[in-house]
């Protein structure tokens, strides 16, 4: 069977362009969902982060009146995974050969730790190079920025995903707030951005072994999506 890594943000906060530490993480949602899919479906899931780091889940993304119903599952699951959480593999670590996709859950975390990260650069470049699938949500697709290659070209210029876009960020009240904006720094970067007619709707881009999900509603998909590449294979 397949055998997964999800990577999580270490960090407990995003920093602000004020220089406050918002309370942060990552995002309930986007590794509950996809965990669960994806150890349902099987697979062996490891959880990986970068060294010393304490993945944190976003309090916001465990409200009620964000999450949903589901945030009470939400905060169960997460209960449930605590020693996983609490004891992850570190990035420097991972051998990417050991594994057949990277998945990466967004929140404002990954902005903070994940995008700037050389172990996670290694392993994604060894990943695309191997043709692996490489799956972030949401914010996840900022860990992509730290996958330059020699010269500081990006490895994903030119590839087509999709992201928590500006216009959603704004609506959720944060954008004046963020140090840099996912969006228009992977297009600054090259990336070429697919984004759903409509704010918070499902969407999700496949773009050769790179999958993306562009906001939290995608992680379900986005998750079936990588099972189904998997189980296909």
């Amino acid at each position: 069977m397949a055998r997964i890594l999800i990577v999580l943000s270490g960090v407990d906060y995003w920093t602000l362009t004020d220089g406050s530490k918002h309370p942060s993480g990552y995002w309930a949602e986007e590794f509950v969902v996809p965990h669960r899919i994806l150890t349902q479906a099987g697979f062996t899931v490891d959880i990986a982060a970068p060294e010393d780091g304490k993945p944190t889940a976003d309090p916001v993304s465990l409200r009620p009146e964000v999450a949903g119903p589901e945030a009470d599952a939400f905060a169960a699951y997460i209960e449930d995974a605590a020693e996983a959480l609490a004891h992850p593999r570190t990035l420097s670590d991972i051998d990417t050969a050991d594994y057949d996709a990277i998945f990466l859950p967004g929140g404002h975390g990954p902005m903070e730790d994940l995008a700037h990260d050389p172990d996670l650069g290694r392993i994604l470049i060894e990943a695309d190079a191997a043709g692996k699938i490489i799956a972030p949500v949401c914010h996840g697709p900022a860990a992509l920025l730290s996958a330059n290659l020699p010269g500081g070209r990006w490895l994903f210029a030119g590839r087509t995903l999709t992201v928590f876009t500006n216009e959603e960020e704004r609506l959720n009240g944060t954008a004046d707030r963020a140090p840099w904006l996912v969006e228009t720094v992977l297009t600054a970067r090259g990336a070429v951005v697919r984004s759903a007619p409509e704010t918070w709707k499902a969407n999700v881009v496949v773009d050769g072994n790179l999958f993306s999900g562009q906001n939290p509603a995608s992680s379900e998909p986005l998750a079936e999506r990588v099972v189904a590449a998997l189980t296909d294979r």
